[in-house]
C-alpha cells in the first residue's frame, strides 16, 4: 500500500520538448517516477507535450495528456482530473516555472492540492537569485559579488559602476539561455539588456566574474526525516565560464582533498535543508578558487537535473525513483537498494571506477554563429565512459562522441595551425578544446604554459600527456610493438582501431599481437558499492588486463538465447530521443518473446541505459571493436542469435558492414537491403523496377565532378553526401557560385566521399510514410504523414499531420502501392520509413530508410498502436495479424499533428529560414478532433505565444503576395490588425486591404525591428528567398526570436495558423487523455 494514505492521484508534469538545455534525461527521470508510483498504488495523470519519450507511452500513466504544458492548460487538466498532489520536480525547468506561475496567480491559495517534493516556496528560493543569495548568506555561506538588473535599470549608468568580466544568470531560463560573459563597458548594454529580454520576469543576475576558478557539483538526497545522502560528486574539468552542460565532467571529483571534499559535502546539505526541498534529489553548483581555496556557491537545483541522471549512470543509484518514493512519504531506510538487493538507499554509493562525460555539438548546422562556449548552454547531447583510470574513461569517452577525430586525433582543419595560433586558440574555451590541449603537449608545449592559457587543471594536464607520451612511442614503434608497449597502450585504453592507425598496420595484427600474450578484454559491474556486496544487477564495462583469472570478468554470460540492441550513441541533432524510444520498446519486446536482451549504448540521459530497462546493460562506446568484445564474450554461454540494428537511427548502421564481415548475424533487414537504400545507382534501378519517379539526380565521387556534374542539372539543386542522417551537409543550391562555395566550406568532409545531387522540386507537397513487413511478405501502413511545410524543408523539422488534410483518395492509395512494392523489393524485416513528394498529382520518391524513423514515436502515441513492439516481433520471425495488414491509418477520425522545436534562441546570428538540413531539437504534439485546434495546440506546445495575437506583421516575396492577400483579408475579417513593409502593403491596398505601413530597416525609423522590440508587433509571417532579400530581412527574424515573438517564414504553415487563430477566437482549447483518443485497443 502507498506510504500516504491522503492522497490517491498524483499529476506528474513532464518536461515538454527536447530542447538545449533540457533534454531526454527528464523522460529518464519522468519514467521512473511514474512506474514508481504506480507500482504503489497511485492513480497516475501524466501532462507532457513530446510524443517521442518514453513516458508519454500510454502504459507509463493511467492518463496521458500529450498537450502543450501551458499554465491554462494545465489548469484545465487539474480541475478536469481533480489530483490529491502535484510531482513537479520530475519535469525540468518547465514544470518549475508551471507551479511558479501557478502560485504566482495564488492559484494553491484554497487548494487542497499538495506540492510534492519540492514546495512552491522553495522553487522561488532556489530560482530567485536575490532570494537565494539572501538565504546563503543566512547560514553563513557565500555567493559571487552580484547585482539584480530588470527592465527599469540605467544600464548606462550601471556599466560605468562595475568591475569587468561579469557574469550574466537571467531568472528563470532553461540551459543559462541568455546568460553570458561581459568583457568590457562596450558589450554591457548590449548583452545585459538581451539577459533581461529573455527572462521571463524580466531580470538578470550581473555578478562577478569566476572565470579561471573549479567548478564542482554535488548530487543529493533527502527525505522526510531529514536524512541526507551525497550520492555522487562531479568535477568539470572545464573551469568556470562553461555552462556544466557544455563541460566536460568527471565522477567522483579528482581534484578535492579530503578537507574540501567534506566542507562541500556538509554545505550541500544545509543548503537543501536551507531552501526546503522537503524529499528528493537535488543538485548544488560551487565555485573553487585554486590558489585559496575560497568556495562560493554558485546555485542549487530543487529538482532532478540533467547531472542528476549522470549521477545515476556513474553509480547505479536511481535517484529518480527514490525520489518519486521519498515524496510520497518514505524515508531512505525504507528503501532497498535494487542493485544489491540487500543495502538500504541510506547508504551513499561507492564507485571503484572513474566516469568522464563528454557534450555534443552541432555548431555546423548553426552558420553564423563562433565556436565558442559561455554560460549559456549549446551543447546538444551527451555521452557518459566508464574506465578504470581517468585515461581509460577520457579515452573511451573520445571513441563514443562520434565526432571527426578519433581519439585525441587532429581534425583536417586544425593539422596546420601554427604554435602561436594555437595557444592563441587554447585561450578560447571552444567546443574541442581537449583536442587542442592534447596538440599542445604534443607539440612539447609546458603543462604550466597550458594550465595558464586554459586554467585546466594540472592533474588532467598530466594525465592526458601520459597519453600523448605513450602515442607518440606507438607511432615511433611503427607497427613493430613489444609486448610491454602493446599491454601498456591496452591497459591505458587505447583501442585495437586506434593502435591500428597510429602503427599503419592491418587491425588483425593487434588482435594477434593480444592472443599471444593471453590479454583480454574483461567485464565489471557498475554495484554502488566498490564491490563490496555482490551485485545481481547486470550493469557492464569493459576494461583490459593480462592478467587473466576466474574473478577477473563480472559479465556472468547466461545460457539463453539472446539478442542484442544497438541503442543510437549521443543525442544530436538528426537523432534524438525518438531512437532511444524505438530501443527500449524493442527491449521489452523481445523480452516477451523470452530473449535475454542485452542494450549497448553509451548515453547516460536515456531511458534505454537504466538499469532495469534490459536484462543486461553495457556502457560501452558504439564502436565495432566494443560491440565484438560483448558479442564474443556472450557467447561463450549461450548464444547470441543476433544483433538488431534498425532501432538505433544512423549509429548502428556505420557498423552494419563490419558485423557481416565478421559473420555476426544482423536481425532484420539485411545489410544488402541497407546498402542499397544509400548506393544512388542500386537504389535508381529498383525505383525504376517499382515504376516510381525520382526528381533528376547524379552522383559525384569527391569534390573533382562535382561542378561539372551540377552544371547538367537545372537549378536549384540539392546536394547532399551519402550515409548521413538529419540532412547533415544536405543544402540547396540556386547557382553554380553556390556550388564552389560549398565545396569550400565542407572540403574535408566531401573529399572522400560520395555527393548525392538531386534536382528540387519547388512548391511540391511532402509526404513520410513508414509500414512494416513480415517474413512472408505481409505489409502494414503504419502512417502516412502530410507535411505542413512544401518539401525542401527537412522532415525533421517540418510539421506533419496524420491523416493526410489535403491528399486524395488516388494518391493515398498510389502511395500505399509503391511503398508496399518498395518493402516486397527490399525484403525488408520490420520498418522502413519512405519520403514522397507530390507535384501536380505525381509522385516523386525522395528517400526510403529500412530501419526505424523519427515518426514512429509520433505514430505510435497519435494511434494507440504499439509499433516498435511489432517490429520487434516481426524481427523474431512473428508475421503480422489480419486486422494489421488491413488497418488504414488514413481513416484516423481525428488530427495528430507533430511539429518541430528549435533552438535559434541558443545561437546569435543564425539565421532562422528552414531548409534541407535538419536543425530542431525536438517535437511535440497537438492531438484534437480538430485540424485547426490540432495544430494550434502543436504550435503553443512548442513555444509560440499565441494566447493573445492582435498585431500581425506580415513581409512577403512578390510570388506569395496573391496568396497572403486572401489570408490578409481572412484576418482583417475577424478583428486582427495587420502591418506591412512597402510592397506587401501596395499589394494589399489594390486588393482593398487596409494595412498600416511599416518602414523595413533600411528605410530608416519607426521601422519594423523597432516595433518588434517595442512589442508592438505579436506575430511575424515573413518569406523570403534570394541572398539579398535574405540578407536585407534578417534581422527581422532573428529579433523575433531572441524576443520570443511567434515568427512564420512559411506560407502554408502561415495560412494554417491564420486558420486556427480565428478558431482559437471562437472555441476554447479542450483537452483528452490519449487513451480516450485512440479507437485502436
Amino acid at each position: 500500500m502507498p506510504a500516504r494514505k491522503d492522497i490517491s492521484k498524483i499529476l506528474v508534469i513532464g518536461s515538454g520538448p527536447i530542447v538545449i538545455g533540457q533534454a531526454c534525461e527528464f523522460d529518464y527521470s519522468g519514467s521512473q517516477a511514474c512506474k514508481a508510483l504506480k507500482s504503489e498504488g497511485y492513480e497516475v495523470i501524466l501532462i507532457n507535450s513530446n510524443p517521442a519519450t518514453i513516458m508519454t507511452d500510454p502504459e507509463f500513466a493511467d492518463k496521458t495528456y500529450i498537450e502543450p504544458i501551458e499554465k491554462e492548460i494545465v489548469k484545465k487538466i487539474i480541475e478536469k482530473e481533480k489530483p490529491d498532489a502535484i510531482l513537479p520536480t520530475m519535469g525540468g525547468q518547465t514544470a518549475l516555472n508551471i507551479i511558479r506561475e501557478l502560485n504566482k496567480d495564488n492559484y494553491f491559495e484554497k487548494s487542497t492540492i499538495k506540492i510534492l517534493g519540492a514546495s512552491p516556496r522553495s522553487i522561488d528560493v532556489a530560482e530567485d537569485r536575490e532570494l537565494f543569495a539572501e538565504a546563503m548568506k543566512e547560514i553563513g555561506l557565500e555567493t559571487p559579488f552580484s547585482i539584480i538588473v530588470d527592465d527599469k535599470s540605467n544600464l548606462e549608468q550601471l556599466s560605468s559602476e562595475v568591475s569587468y568580466p561579469l557574469i550574466l544568470r537571467p531568472f528563470y531560463t532553461l540551459g543559462g539561455t541568455g546568460g553570458g560573459i561581459v568583457y568590457s563597458k562596450e558589450e554591457f548594454y548590449s548583452k545585459v539588456k538581451n539577459a533581461v529580454d529573455l527572462s521571463p520576469v524580466s531580470k538578470t543576475l550581473v555578478e562577478e566574474s569566476l572565470i579561471g576558478w573549479k567548478e564542482f557539483e554535488f548530487e543529493v538526497v533527502r527525505d522526510k526525516l531529514d536524512n541526507s545522502i551525497i550520492v555522487c560528486s562531479i568535477e568539470n574539468l572545464d573551469p568556470m565560464g562553461v555552462h556544466t552542460g557544455d563541460s566536460i565532467t568527471i565522477a567522483p571529483a579528482l581534484t578535492l582533498t579530503d578537507k574540501e571534499y567534506q566542507e562541500l559535502r556538509n554545505q550541500s546539505i544545509a543548503i537543501l535543508r536551507k531552501i526546503g526541498v522537503e524529499t528528493g534529489g537535488s543538485n548544488v553548483q560551487f565555485a573553487v578558487n585554486p590558489s585559496n581555496g575560497r568556495i562560493l556557491i554558485i546555485e542549487m537545483n530543487p529538482r532532478v537535473s540533467r547531472s542528476s541522471a549522470l549521477a545515476s549512470k556513474a553509480t547505479g543509484f536511481p535517484i529518480a525513483k527514490i525520489a518519486a518514493l521519498l515524496a510520497v512519504g518514505y524515508s531512505l531506510d525504507e528503501l532497498q537498494n535494487d542493485i544489491t538487493k540487500v543495502t538500504p538507499a541510506s547508504f551513499e554509493p561507492v564507485i571503484d571506477y572513474i566516469v568522464t562525460k563528454v557534450p555534443k555539438f552541432n555548431f555546423e548546422k548553426f552558420q553564423g554563429t563562433p565556436r565558442l562556449l559561455n554560460t549559456a548552454m549549446k551543447s546538444v547531447g551527451e555521452i557518459m565512459s566508464i574506465g578504470r583510470t581517468f585515461k581509460e574513461s577520457i579515452l573511451k569517452a573520445m571513441y563514443s562522441i562520434e565526432g571527426d577525430n578519433y581519439g585525441f586525433d587532429l581534425s583536417h582543419e586544425l593539422l596546420n595551425l601554427k604554435d602561436d595560433i594555437l595557444k592563441e586558440e587554447l585561450k578560447n574555451q571552444r567546443p574541442d578544446r581537449i583536442i587542442l590541449v592534447a596538440e599542445a603537449i604534443r607539440r612539447n608545449i609546458e603543462l604550466s604554459d597550458i594550465h595558464t592559457l586554459t586554467h585546466i587543471d594540472i592533474f588532467f594536464l598530466r594525465e592526458i600527456k601520459e597519453i600523448i607520451d605513450l602515442e607518440k612511442l606507438v607511432i615511433k614503434s611503427q607497427g613493430n610493438l613489444t609486448d610491454d608497449l602493446l599491454i601498456s597502450a591496452k591497459k591505458m585504453g587505447f583501442s585495437n582501431t586506434h593502435l591500428a592507425n597510429l602503427c599503419k598496420i592491418d587491425l588483425k595484427e593487434i588482435y594477434e599481437f593480444l592472443s599471444k600474450n593471453n590479454s583480454q578484454i574483461v567485464f565489471k559491474r557498475v554495484d554502488t558499492c566498490g564491490n563490496e556486496f555482490d551485485s545481481s544487477t547486470a550493469y557492464l564495462y569493459s576494461t583490459f588486463t593480462n592478467e587473466v583469472n576466474e574473478f577477473s570478468c563480472e559479465a556472468r554470460p547466461s545460457n539463453k538465447d539472446k539478442i542484442i540492441i544497438l541503442g543510437s550513441g549521443p543525442n544530436r541533432i538528426g537523432q534524438g530521443i525518438e531512437f532511444d524510444y524505438c530501443c527500449v520498446q524493442a527491449v521489452k519486446s523481445f523480452q516477451k518473446m523470452g530473449y535475454e536482451t542485452i542494450m549497448i549504448n553509451c548515453n547516460p540521459e536515456t531511458v534505454s541505459t537504466d538499469y532495469d530497462t534490459s536484462d543486461k546493460l553495457y556502457f560501452e562506446p558504439l564502436d565495432f571493436e566494443y560491440v565484438k568484445n560483448i558479442i564474443d564474450k556472450e557467447n561463450i554461454n549461450g548464444e547470441v542469435k543476433g544483433v538488431v540494428v534498425q532501432f538505433g537511427g544512423q549509429t548502428p548502421l556505420r557498423i552494419a558492414d563490419k558485423l557481416k564481415e565478421f559473420g555476426y548475424k544482423i536481425l532484420g533487414t539485411s545489410f544488402e537491403a541497407i546498402d542499397i537504400s544509400e548506393d544512388r545507382e542500386r537504389f535508381q534501378k529498383l525505383i525504376e523496377k517499382v515504376g516510381l519517379k525520382q526528381p533528376k539526380s547524379d552522383i559525384s565521387l569527391g569534390t573533382k565532378e562535382l561542378v561539372s556534374k551540377s552544371s547538367k542539372l537545372n537549378f536549384p539543386i540539392l546536394l547532399r553526401p551519402s550515409y548521413v542522417l538529419g540532412g547533415r551537409m544536405m543544402e540547396k543550391m540556386n547557382s553554380m557560385d553556390d556550388v564552389q562555395n560549398y565545396i569550400d566550406q565542407n572540403y574535408w568532409a566531401l573529399e572522400n566521399n560520395i555527393i548525392l545531387i538531386d534536382e528540387f522540386l519547388k512548391e511540391a507537397k511532402e509526404v513520410d510514410v513508414d509500414i512494416l513487413r513480415d517474413v512472408n511478405g505481409n505489409t502494414m501502413i503504419a502512417g502516412i504523414m502530410e507535411h505542413i511545410e512544401e518539401a525542401g524543408i527537412h522532415s525533421g523539422d517540418s510539421a506533419c499531420c496524420i491523416p493526410p488534410f489535403s491528399l486524395n483518395e488516388d494518391i493515398i492509395n498510389s502511395i500505399k502501392k509503391f511503398s508496399i512494392s518498395l518493402s516486397q523489393e527490399l525484403e525488408t524485416i520490420g520498418l522502413m520509413n519512405v519520403q514522397y513528394a507530390i507535384k501536380d498529382d505525381e509522385i516523386f520518391i525522395l528517400e526510403a530508410n529500412p530501419r526505424a524513423s523519427r515518426t514512429i514515436p509520433f505514430l505510435a502515441k497519435a494511434i494507440g498502436i504499439p509499433f516498435i513492439k511489432i517490429a520487434a516481433e516481426l524481427i523474431a520471425g512473428n508475421t503480422l495479424s489480419k486486422e494489421f495488414i488491413e488497418f488504414k491509418p488514413e481513416e484516423l477520425p481525428y488530427f495528430a499533428i507533430k511539429e518541430a522545436v528549435f533552438a535559434f534562441n541558443k545561437f546569435p546570428n543564425t539565421d532562422v529560414i528552414l531548409g534541407p538540413e535538419m536543425k530542431s531539437t525536438g517535437e511535440v504534439m497537438g492531438i484534437d478532433n480538430d485540424f485547426d485546434m490540432a495544430y494550434l495546440k502543436s504550435q503553443i506546445g512548442a513555444g509560440q505565444k499565441l494566447n493573445n495575437i492582435k498585431n500581425i506583421f506580415i513581409s512577403v516575396r512578390d510570388e506569395d503576395k496573391e496568396e497572403i492577400s486572401q489570408i490578409a483579408k481572412l484576418l482583417t475579417k475577424n478583428g486582427f490588425h495587420i502591418f506591412t513593409t512597402r510592397g506587401t502593403n501596395e499589394f494589399l491596398t489594390k486588393k482593398g486591404i487596409n494595412s498600416k505601413l511599416v518602414n523595413k530597416v533600411a528605410e530608416g525609423s519607426p521601422h519594423v525591428v523597432e516595433y518588434i522590440k517595442e512589442n508592438k508587433l505579436d506575430l511575424v509571417i515573413n518569406t523570403t528567398e534570394n541572398k539579398q532579400a535574405i540578407k536585407d530581412s534578417f534581422a527581422i527574424r532573428r529579433n523575433s526570436v531572441d524576443l520570443n515573438v511567434p515568427y512564420y517564414t512559411n506560407l502554408r504553415a502561415a495560412k494554417i495558423l491564420t486558420k486556427s487563430l480565428i478558431s482559437y477566437k471562437n472555441q476554447s482549447i479542450s483537452v483528452k487523455p490519449i487513451q480516450n483518443h485512440h479507437k485502436f485497443k
